[in-house]
């Protein structure tokens, strides 16, 4: 066991690693040091983000041209390792730019935070107490919420909620913000804390309670990441003929008609709505993370959203309407997301990302962000309906494979060509290149 490793040099840290895990070996310096960014302030931007910061690890930044959102055309930024995602978001943007485009529109923006305690006593007492002296908890967090109103936002509200039938002695205070265009946690955060001593004085000296009255314990003020009420809808539509194309190898009802069965089974079938989810944060995560926000709050907010009705199921919904000739396909979801502070302001590519959507809004890159779901989820439920998700899928992973093998660049456009009409396989791949390096 060691002590003290935070309070190393980034190199000590490396070579107590190194000696521990590596035999000292030198390859751990180099391949660590190699990706350092060469502009030394750069690097310590990067290096304060975290904690026990030893290299950077890269991802790739990739954009999707072409995606007509509410009318304007964006060039997306993408952060992820999966490259198929990208390509398939591609098609799909090309696919809807022909058609009228995504559309999008802003449900609410609320966020949620939370003052845990405990009191004993009799619980109808507690609420009257509360309702009496409400505006004194807003007043007292006045002095910590002014900058955030001058901006539009602030608490919005504040409930006491009694949870002592399924935990003794236990209430909190539920607290709603708008936080404009900031993800605010840490304001959310420094106001709830402040409430909540509030509380625990304000209880302790009021004359309103008897002497065994007088001990709130506050177990924790935290922010929640479930923000049911920061929602927003994302849609295409269309007729059912103009989706007609040549790739899909059937006609545009046909198509509808197993669409419409693919998402209804999602909604149906937890182990199918868990991987279909999962293709819509592809989209919506590869955006996040390109502009400095938190994926793992965006992730576990939707998967909670997902399942609200107590039975998880699919984020997205289709409706076909042979009637009228209409398919519609739609996302609805909760993104609690920032376009300032943190991340946003501080991570150079993060701050290029926001750039090249234009700078927008809170507002705006919710907007975004579940138009390029639904987008990601309508590619990849276009290609499990026509051709099946691996003829795309492992011609995309064809050059990780041929990197993996040590394929040069001769090879690579060889085998490329081979493969251009076969089903890709990682044994296939190999086969291929060893019967080409023979013949050489």
């Amino acid at each position: 066991m060691i002590t003290g490793f935070s309070k190393l040099t980034k190199i000590e840290k490396i070579n107590y690693i190194s000696s521990e895990l590596f035999n000292g070996s030198p390859e751990v310096n180099n391949i660590l040091s190699e990706f350092w960014h060469n502009d030394s302030e750069t690097q310590k931007i990067l290096e304060e983000f975290s904690e026990n910061t030893i290299s950077n690890f890269h991802f790739p930044y990739g954009v999707v041209p072409n995606f007509n959102l509410n009318g304007r055309n964006f060039i997306i930024p993408m952060v992820i390792e999966e490259s198929s995602v990208v390509a398939a978001l591609s098609k799909a943007a090309k696919f809807w730019q022909a058609r009228g485009g995504f559309k999008a529109r802003i449900i609410d923006t609320q966020k949620v935070g939370q003052v845990h305690f405990t009191w004993s006593g009799d619980a109808q007492r507690f609420e009257k107490y509360f309702s009496n002296n409400k505006t004194r908890f807003l007043e007292h967090a006045y002095q910590y919420t002014k900058s955030m109103e001058k901006r539009g936002g602030g608490i919005l509200d504040i409930h006491l909620k009694d949870f002592s039938a399924l935990e003794e002695n236990y209430f909190q205070l539920f607290v709603t913000f708008e936080t404009c265009d900031a993800m605010g946690a840490n304001f959310i955060n420094t106001v709830l804390e402040a409430l909540g001593k509030f509380l625990a004085e304000d209880v302790k000296n009021n004359v309103f309670f008897n002497d065994d009255e007088r001990d709130v314990e506050i177990i924790m003020c935290i922010l929640s990441n479930l923000t049911p009420n920061c929602r927003v809808e994302a849609w295409v539509e269309c007729s059912i003929d103009e989706l007609n194309e040549k790739s899909l190898g059937m006609s545009p009802k046909q198509f509808a008609s197993k669409f419409k069965r693919a998402v209804k089974i999602a909604q149906i079938d937890t182990y199918r709505a868990t991987t279909h989810n999962k293709g819509i944060f592809n989209g919506i995560d590869g955006v996040v993370l390109a502009t400095g926000n938190d994926f793992r709050a965006v992730e576990a907010c939707g998967h909670a959203y997902a399942a609200s009705t107590g039975h998880y199921k699919s984020l997205t919904n289709v409706i076909v309407d042979e009637d009228v000739n209409t398919f519609r396909f739609s996302i609805e979801l909760p993104i609690a997301l920032g376009t300032v502070g943190g991340l946003t302001s501080l991570h150079p590519l993060a701050k290029l990302s926001l750039r090249m959507l234009d700078n927008p809004s809170a507002r705006e890159l919710m907007m975004i962000c579940a138009s390029v779901g639904l987008a990601q989820n309508f590619a990849a439920l276009k290609s499990l309906v026509t051709s099946g998700i691996q003829r795309g899928h492992m011609k995309m992973h064809l050059m990780n494979i041929l990197n993996q093998l040590g394929a040069n660049d001769y090879e690579k456009n060889k085998i490329k060509n081979d493969f251009k009409d076969k089903i890709v396989s990682y044994n296939d791949v190999k086969n291929a290149l060893l019967t080409l390096r023979d013949h050489h």
